[in-house]
């Protein structure tokens, strides 16, 4: 697992399917001091609309998942460039490209990278990642 005391600015990835977009802009408006200290990656629509509401983060926009956004994290958690992976899921609503979601879940699982899927989870992540971040050691 990643020694998060010596990462200076975190690579976090953020994803939402279209039903919980709003969610992840709300989400990230909540805690935009926590994200101005990281640099995000987003998936094509859901980065432009944080990056529209929120146009002082580092924010990276890739393609938009169906299109190869997930694949294109994928491939940069298995570099080891990304510290963290927010994943609002909407598990009510089929995804046409629902491998591509599975295949990006279980790259962060081999790679060991903190991954919340739900605003829940996210919280406890950003608590984890500022403990962390302050010099606690035993912050997990």
């Amino acid at each position: 697992m990643t020694d998060f005391t010596q990462i200076e600015h975190p690579m976090l990835a953020l994803i939402a399917h279209d039903q919980k977009k709003d969610d992840l802009v709300d989400f990230v408006g909540r805690h935009h001091a926590h994200f101005l200290r990281c640099k995000l990656l987003a998936t094509g629509t859901t980065g432009g609309r944080i990056a529209k509401m929120h146009s002082d983060l580092d924010l990276t926009p890739l393609k938009s998942g169906p299109l190869g956004g997930d694949q294109q994290i994928g491939g940069l958690i298995a570099e080891n460039k990304v510290d963290g992976l927010i994943f609002f899921v909407d598990p009510l609503t089929p995804m046409p490209h629902d491998v591509d979601v599975k295949a990006l879940m279980r790259l962060a699982i081999v790679y060991d990278i903190p991954m919340a899927l739900n605003r829940s989870t996210a919280e406890i992540m950003l608590l984890d990642f500022a403990a962390r971040f302050n010099g606690e050691k035993d912050a997990h």
